[in-house]
């Protein structure tokens, strides 16, 4: 594959200050801000901008928040981007590669973004969970200690997003997260880390929230993608609108390959990546998962604050 990967993020690389330098110098990322906050109803852009970060990092608002802070990256970089290769997302991230693909419009995008938000919310206050990374263990030992785990407490827990060698994130009930957090500390690993989420995504606990979100995907107005779209849920290319369909519904209940992914793409001779939206974290795990490759963020592409 000639040319660039584009790489979205997804929630948990917001900040309170996101977007604010791409909507002043950019007027291509000011259009996509003024857009959102039409559709949406209030000013989104204010929360990007001045928060609060309680209001901004509340699933509700922080989805729609990254993936139109993604998009808005996008349009300001579009005119110096050199031939695209492919692109992928991590997470909620897939949803802005969508749209770098031609194969969704924004508006579209950011109405199922929000339903996404709200579905998800919905399944954790029905079904309360959490989710750990661990780090210094690799996705078989995790995988091991999460089947020991679901077998002594009976409830899930399992692999999330297997984001690089070394950084494995799980997902599941409450007393099996804290019961794998601390198997985990046991078996060695360097660090353990609850995050700040009372939802279980990438897991079971979300099946009532897909299954609702699968009918939102059905109406939405998908086209074949221009680029190679490379799944979570396959870490391989995805070209069909129905498979498209298929692989964001079956995304909130089955794990982040985003390891996979990425090796594929290296593999496909991908050798420049860009990491297109708010923070560095997926230019932090490229790190980590081949080091020999090109890797640039937003801020450095264009030369804006984060």
């Amino acid at each position: 594959m000639d040319g660039v990967a584009l790489l979205f993020p997804g929630q948990g690389s917001q900040a309170v200050g996101m977007g604010r330098d791409l909507y002043e110098r950019f007027p291509a990322a000011r259009e996509v801000f003024e857009q959102a906050d039409r559709l949406l109803g209030f000013s989104l852009s204010q929360l990007c901008f001045e928060g609060p970060a309680d209001r901004l990092n509340d699933t509700l608002y922080t989805q729609p928040a990254v993936f139109t802070v993604s998009v808005a990256a996008l349009r300001a970089m579009e005119p110096q981007l050199e031939e695209v290769a492919c692109v992928a997302g991590h997470s909620l991230g897939e949803f802005a590669a969508l749209v770098a693909a031609d194969a969704l419009p924004f508006d579209d995008g950011l109405a199922l973004v929000q339903e996404r938000a709200r579905l998800m919310k919905e399944a954790g206050d029905q079904s309360p969970g959490g989710m750990v990374a661990v780090l210094g263990l690799d996705v078989e030992e995790m995988e091991t200690l999460c089947t020991r785990v679901q077998e002594e407490t009976g409830e899930y827990v399992g692999v999330a997003n297997d984001n690089c060698p070394g950084q494995v994130v799980v997902s599941g009930a409450e007393a099996a997260i804290s019961a794998l957090a601390e198997a985990a500390k046991a078996a060695g690993a360097r660090r353990v880390i609850r995050l700040a989420v009372s939802i279980a995504p990438h897991s079971p606990l979300m099946a009532r929230a897909a299954e609702a979100f699968r009918r939102a995907l059905a109406k939405a107005p998908f086209r074949p993608p221009r680029v190679p779209f490379i799944a979570n849920a396959t870490a391989r290319p995805v070209t069909d609108p129905d498979q498209i369909r298929e692989v964001l519904g079956r995304q909130l209940t089955s794990p982040v390959y985003w390891t996979d992914s990425i090796r594929w793409m290296v593999d496909q001779g991908v050798r420049r990546f860009i990491e297109v939206g708010p923070g560095s974290v997926l230019t932090g795990l490229l790190r980590r998962i081949d080091r020999t490759v090109e890797r640039m963020t937003t801020p450095q592409v264009l030369g804006v604050e984060g």
